[in-house]
């Protein structure tokens, strides 16, 4: 059955693999648009608004995990960021004790294109960077939902001292 099926449609085989192409075509390019889906609220980014800033020079943003003199603090304790900008955030930690970046809410609200820390690059949904002593990462993001966000540093007792800032993702 399954040969007169074929013979009556000869170009079956094509059909299919044009469509398994097409699929998994528009599923790769539009990867990073269909995180926007989840955003709630008036403010959503088109596809346009969110490739375009793939393709341009990221604006580096630079930010301490702790101080030199071991101070627990973020520097600066404020972050803000554009929606539909991209962006790079150096992170550093000039301590001499691990902190951590942890802003899960934020990180719900960019697309994370990458994270290099060293040798290594991460790709997917982040939520919390460790960065030990004398550590560096780069986290490379858009924007793609509005908000005031936390962050802290989730180590037992570090944000009680202090160690807290905020995010602010402000619209077009």
């Amino acid at each position: 059955m399954t040969k007169s099926v074929l013979r009556s449609r000869p170009n079956k085989a094509i059909e299919v693999a044009v469509v398994v192409f097409f699929v998994g075509f528009v599923s790769w390019f539009a990867s990073p648009v269909l995180a926007v889906g989840a955003v709630e609220g008036n403010t959503q980014i088109a596809m346009g608004q969110l490739i375009a800033p793939l393709q341009q020079s990221a604006d580096e943003v630079l930010i301490h995990l702790g101080t030199s003199a071991d101070e627990l603090k973020f520097e600066p304790s404020e972050l803000n960021f554009e929606i539909g900008k991209r962006y790079k955030l150096v992170l550093d930690n000039p301590s001499l004790q691990k902190h951590y970046f942890t802003a899960k809410d934020f990180a719900d609200a960019i697309w994370t294109q990458k994270v290099e820390a060293g040798a290594v690059e991460v790709k997917g949904a982040i939520h919390e960077l460790e960065l030990r002593p004398g550590g560096e990462a780069e986290w490379v993001f858009v924007p793609i939902k509005p908000g005031t966000y936390t962050l802290y540093c989730s180590i037992a007792g570090h944000r009680e001292a202090g160690m807290i800032g905020t995010l602010v993702v402000s619209s077009l």
